[in-house]
């Protein structure tokens, strides 16, 4: 068997990519924007400035990648969650929590910190934007596929869209206090009106 001689080095450069990525997502959460530069994210990190340029060029590069990073490590956990999905009327409550996750937690935080930032800086959005269609058109896809919704119908393609901006809008709503109780009550209330959405639906074009 024939080694690769420079496998331990990219190895070792995937390892302190993932790093400063990680690195990156818990400054934005926890201190936000401002306070959270590449030198910060090196040391919290324990990776060289040298090194973190390397990598990445610019602060933009380095927020955007990680941004992106954990919104993709996100969505295949969803993905990965389709094999044990439940079927029936649970279904479509199970999906709703899973894609309500893509919206809270530390990865959200961080993704608002730079939301903010990019309204403000144009550098900032030209960089963001690009990257945050991208994951909302996987976001979409995923979601219809949880849903079983034929994107064909454009109704049911607006119920998806719906869906997801009211996952955000349930996001931001936690972001100061816990809004767990009253997330619930909404989500019960949701997913029994998409329930009857999507079998009226079916049964009209069936």
């Amino acid at each position: 068997m024939i080694r690769n001689p420079s496998a331990p080095q990219q190895d070792r450069s995937r390892a302190t990519r993932e790093r400063l990525l990680k690195s990156a997502l818990a400054s934005l959460a926890e201190v936000g924007w401002t306070q959270t530069t590449v030198a910060t994210v090196a040391e919290r990190a324990g990776v060289s400035r040298g090194a973190t340029q390397h990598h990445f060029p610019t602060r933009e590069d380095l927020f955007g990648a990680a941004i992106e990073h954990m919104a993709e490590a996100r969505l295949r956990e969803i993905r990965f969650a389709l094999e044990s999905m439940p079927e029936g009327p649970e279904r479509i409550r199970h999906t709703l929590d899973l894609l309500v996750g893509l919206y809270t937690g530390p990865l959200f935080a961080a993704a608002l910190q730079v939301w903010t930032a990019a309204a403000v800086d144009e550098g900032v959005r030209a960089h963001i934007i690009p990257l945050e269609q991208s994951v909302s058109r996987e976001a979409f896809r995923v979601a219809a596929e949880l849903l079983q919704i034929d994107r064909d119908s454009e109704r049911l393609r607006a119920i998806v869209a719906a869906t997801l901006d009211l996952g955000r809008g349930l996001g931001l709503a936690g972001i100061l206090t816990d809004d767990t109780v009253r997330r619930a009550w909404i989500l019960d209330a949701w997913a029994e009106e998409l329930n009857r959405i999507v079998a009226e639906e079916r049964s009209r074009v069936h």
